[in-house]
């Protein structure tokens, strides 16, 4: 941009001198034509070849008598104002004879006059200053012939002056701009390398120290500018955001996984030591022992899958970003099956969708999400066996009700039940198969896909959970 600007500089200065000099140099070249239309027009007089006896009588000044200024003699001014032209400093008038001898010269002349080129006007260079030569034949008027020559030199040392001072003024004006330019693109350049240079910063600490503790200290500060840079900060703190995300994951993972398995472990092995010590001979400890063992297999195998569900749930931004489901066709089909493996249960369907219905989720997740849902209300339902389900349409959100009927949730416990292996009342929730996975799942399914889960619930009354899915807008 500021060579632009030098450039844009530059042909400017040069369209302006070249103006300014034309305008000096066509002033200069009035004031010559007007020195040679006056002295030939005096010298056309003649009849006879120019002499010098002729020329100095016709191109004399008559000066008047000086006259009182001020209480002092002054000169009076020229007699005859057509020669005030003749008399500027810088200009000189000769005049020739046909054989082009030297006759008249008002001042010293600095260029020597050609016979040849008697009617050509030119500019050349004397070594210190440009001179204009203007050069005319002098025609009698009485016998139109050729009587001398009149040459005017102009040495144009205020056209060169006020070149130089152009020239000096622009360097100066182009030194400082080059300069200022300069300035101002090492400011500009600072200033726009800054999300740069902090993202440097951060890989650099993010390099050198302890990575789980840089993730969660190292961060871009926010920019005011909003331009491809500032948007650039921003993804990378995304990025550090879910990269800390995923290692918290994996520790609660792993965290969550040795707390759980704990309990089943330690009951295998309790099982395992009474077999080989002395139950083994005793067939009713051994078949309680294999049952009990079995027992707690399954269940650490159900929580081994949900932990994982769950690990996953939290990458579904990466993996099913553009994935679309029918809400619709994904809520008839999972309330068919309810139905269908739970025929005591009262099942209700309140659906507002006539069409099918497009929601910017992966239909595997959506399944899950709803049968997590149902799942827990028939489990909590066994007093008064009815689900209420709900399917509505408001804004840029599906809406999905499922109600049950059952032991609802204490107040103290409402916030409290999204969180992992979470138990309202552990158990019986133990006894019905339950980990205290299953909202977790669902929540963090919904949050990857910009979704959201809300609950209701009063103790001995029953819970309502909503959730919203956004819509694909066309």
């Amino acid at each position: 941009m500021g060579l632009g600007v030098l450039v844009i500089f530059g042909i400017f200065a040069v369209l302006l001198f070249q103006s300014f000099s034309s305008i000096l140099l066509r002033q200069e070249k009035n004031y010559s034509y007007n020195a040679i239309s006056t002295a030939s027009e005096r010298l056309e007089v003649q009849d006879s070849e120019l002499d010098i006896s002729h020329v100095k009588k016709i191109l004399s000044y008559d000066v008047a008598p000086p006259h009182e200024a001020n209480g002092r003699n002054v000169p009076a001014p020229y007699a005859d104002s057509t020669f005030t032209s003749l008399a500027r400093k810088n200009l000189a008038v000769s005049v020739y004879d046909l054989s082009g001898d030297l006759v008249f010269a008002s001042r010293n002349v600095p260029y020597h006059f050609r016979k040849s080129g008697s009617n050509k006007d030119t500019v050349v260079y004397n070594g210190h200053n440009h001179v204009f030569v203007a050069s005319r034949p002098v025609r009698s008027k009485s016998t139109h012939s050729v009587i001398g020559y009149v040459q005017v030199t102009n040495t144009l040392k205020d056209y060169d002056r006020t070149r130089g001072q152009l020239i000096l003024i622009f360097v100066v004006f182009g030194l400082t701009a080059c300069f200022a330019i300069i300035l101002l693109s090492l400011g500009l350049s600072s200033w726009l390398l800054r999300p740069i240079e902090a993202l440097n910063e951060a890989m650099r600490k993010l390099s050198q120290g302890d990575e789980e503790k840089a993730l969660q200290t190292v961060r871009v500060q926010p920019l005011t500018q909003h331009d491809e840079l500032s948007e650039l900060s921003e993804l990378f703190n995304d990025m550090l955001d879910q990269m800390q995300s995923y290692i918290e994951q994996q520790l609660q993972f792993v965290e969550d996984v040795s707390h759980e398995l704990r309990t089943p472990v330690a009951v295998i092995k309790g099982h395992m030591d009474l077999l080989n010590r002395w139950g083994k001979d005793d067939p009713q400890v051994l078949a309680e022992s294999i049952s009990a063992s079995l027992q707690e297999i399954e269940r650490m195998q159900s929580l081994v899958q949900e932990m994982l569900d769950l690990s996953r749930a939290g990458q579904v931004n990466l993996h099913f970003s553009n994935e679309k489901s029918d809400i619709r066709a994904v809520v008839m089909q999972v309330f068919s099956n309810f139905e269908m493996i739970h025929p005591d249960f009262h099942f209700i369907l309140d659906n507002d969708l006539k069409k099918e219905t497009v929601v910017k989720m992966y239909r595997n997740h959506l399944e899950q999400i709803i049968v997590i849902l149902m799942d827990n209300a028939v489990k909590y339902s066994q007093d008064k066996k009815e689900v209420y389900v709900a399917l509505s349409k408001t804004g840029r959100y599906a809406e999905l009700v499922v109600q049950d009927f059952g032991t609802g949730i204490p107040e103290n416990d409402v916030q409290k039940i999204f969180g992992r292996f979470y138990r309202v009342d552990k158990a019986r929730s133990r006894d019905k198969g339950g980990n205290g996975l299953g909202l977790s799942i669902a929540q963090r399914l919904l949050e990857g896909y910009h979704g959201k889960i809300t609950v209701e619930s009063a103790e001995g009354q029953g819970s309502l959970f909503k959730i919203s899915v956004p819509l694909e807008i066309k």
